[in-house]
Formats: C-alpha cells, structure tokens, sequence
C-alpha cells in the first residue's frame, strides 16, 4: 500500500492523527500519549495494514519534548511507516508500553528508560538495562550534564 492509502485508511480510524513524508520514504504518523497503544494495535491487528514487525524504537529529545520513534512494517504487505509520540513532562515522562504488541519493545524500551528517564505504562519489566542502578540522570537528554565522565574537545 502506498503513503497516500495508508494516511487514508489509518486517518479513517484516529482522525486527528498529524500526517507527513518529512523528506522521509516512509509515512510519518504523530500520535497523541493518549492514542499510541489503541493506534499501535489497530496498525498491527488490522488486515489491511497487519504491521506485524518493529523494527526499530528509539527514545529521542526534541527539547523541549521527549519522545519515542517507531519503525513499524508489514512483512506480508512490504509497506511500512514511523510513529511518533512526544511528550513536554519531562520530570516524568510516561507512555503506554507496546510490548504486549510487538515483543521486541520489551528491550528497547528498557533501553529507551535507562538513556532518557521514559517511563512505559504496564512494561513488564522495566529497569535499567546498561546502566547501574546507582547512575544519576539520563545521559542520552541533551541537558545531562557529568562533570567527572564528559569528554569535550
């Protein structure tokens, strides 16, 4: 299914999603906090989109925003499109897990929660995964700041 289709078919079901290409191949969605789990699994559960695959879930910071990137695809369609959710609450920043969509979120999002302080809703195991517990912040926010291990040139 084409770009076009696909804002229209998955625009039928959220009509307030925001839709662009943003020099990208593929569709890029942004979804309220609010709607991400119900869109996610429309996208993964409806037959004519079935984006059974994530390929990739990234935290990122847009600062002000937090936010997460997903990359989903379909392997049965070749099709695929970037959903993403952004929040300002950036002392407590809160999404609803995918990981009871796609079971590969499960690690990225443990990811996601060591580097950038995102919290998942209902995440079955979340804790830090590289770091130690002891660690204080979150050194992939582009306001970290660690006197004792940053290397500036």
């Amino acid at each position: 299914m084409k770009n076009e289709a696909l804002q229209d078919v998955i625009g039928s079901w959220f009509p307030d999603l925001e839709f662009s290409e943003e020099a990208s191949q593929f569709l890029n969605i942004t979804v309220k906090p609010e709607q991400l789990h119900g869109l996610m699994t429309a996208l993964k559960n409806n037959p004519e989109t079935y984006f059974d695959y994530l390929f990739c879930l990234s935290g990122v910071d847009w600062e002000p925003e937090l936010g997460v990137v997903y990359h989903l695809e379909s392997t049965k369609y070749r099709h695929s499109v970037v959903v993403k959710v952004k929040t300002e609450e950036r002392e407590n920043p809160i999404f609803d897990t995918v990981s009871d969509i796609w079971r590969t979120a499960e690690f990225h999002e443990r990811e996601v929660f060591d580097f950038f302080g995102i919290k998942f809703n209902n995440h079955p195991n979340l804790k830090r995964l590289f770091l130690t517990e002891e660690w204080d912040g979150f050194p992939l926010r582009k306001d970290y700041v660690d006197d004792i291990n940053m290397i500036i040139k």
